[in-house]
């Protein structure tokens, strides 16, 4: 079969397009929104996404500010710093890039996050507004898998959904998403038995793993979604997913590549993350574009 090929870089384009519009329209009321990120250590891969959120926020209008401190930073002055931030009235997003040094309590950092302030959507209070159906600030993954699936136009009511992965940052709050669009969700891990059965059961699979190549192509349902979060760079420098690309191709009905599939969309939904908490901020209503998940009750 043929296998459509779905890309977030044009999706994305157009959700950062919306975001200037309501940057512009914030301005006209005199606030420019503002999202500040620390930055703990040299992680390479962290290095390149705050790179580019720096310079997706400019293109938009957004103010960023980047801290950067050294790997040896103590939970004790990261939570100082933190606090100093929050203190200032202007701050509409803060976010810490993960992950953090091991030294470091990254469940107390993210506690101390200001739940109006948290864009990355991963407080417990945010977490526990998606649990109830009633999202606040969505973690921008999840967030990002969503309007790359409603963008392509595929129906989610009824489907039959694994996410494999069950991580705060993406498997979870993915599964919860999906729920309360009416999926029937199965959550696969590390110690789920039979993936190969599980994969082949699903209508929509979505994969966030870290494990490079992990779904084979074998595995796939004929004409299933595959939105493949995972990248992994090989020793060859070649960046790949966590499904076999190659073995997908001419199975699954829809696609995403790795790179230039998913990693779009996180730093798209980081800028409407922070518009819309300026939004609220300025006590503006949201603009129905800056949410691209359900805000309906999770039934029954």
């Amino acid at each position: 079969m043929q296998t459509r090929i779905l890309s977030g870089k044009e999706v994305a384009a157009g959700i950062r397009a919306r975001v200037q519009e309501q940057v512009d329209e914030l301005r006209r009321c005199g606030i420019t929104p503002r999202l500040d990120v620390v930055l703990v250590g040299e992680d390479p891969a962290s290095l390149a996404y705050v790179a580019t959120k720096e310079k997706q926020a400019a293109q938009v209008g957004i103010r960023s500010h980047t801290h950067r401190l050294p790997g040896a930073t103590t939970t004790t002055e990261l939570l100082g710093l933190l606090g100093e931030l929050q203190a200032e009235a202007d701050l509409d997003g803060l976010l810490v890039q993960l992950p953090l040094p091991p030294a470091i309590d990254a469940a107390a950092v993210v506690e101390a996050l200001d739940p109006a302030r948290d864009v990355d959507g991963l407080t417990p209070y945010n977490l526990g507004r998606l649990f109830c159906g009633r999202p606040a600030l969505v973690p921008c993954t999840p967030a990002g898998v969503m309007a790359l699936l409603d963008a392509s136009g595929e129906p989610l009511a009824g489907r039959d959904a694994l996410v494999l992965g069950r991580s705060l940052l993406m498997g979870k709050p993915m599964a919860q998403l999906l729920l309360g669009r009416d999926a029937t969700v199965t959550i696969g891990h590390s110690r789920s038995r039979d993936l190969p059965a599980l994969v082949g059961r699903a209508d929509l699979l979505v994969v966030a793993v870290g494990k490079p190549g992990l779904v084979r192509g074998e595995w796939i349902r004929e004409g299933a979604v595959v939105i493949d979060v995972g990248i992994n760079r090989l020793a060859d420098g070649r960046l790949v997913g966590d499904v076999d690309y190659a073995g997908a191709l001419g199975r699954a009905g829809l696609l995403t590549p790795v790179p230039g599939g998913v990693g779009p969309m996180t730093t798209a939904l980081l800028l409407s993350n922070t518009v819309l908490a300026a939004r609220r901020r300025a006590e503006l209503p949201a603009a129905p574009s800056s949410r691209p998940h359900s805000e309906s009750e999770v039934g029954s």
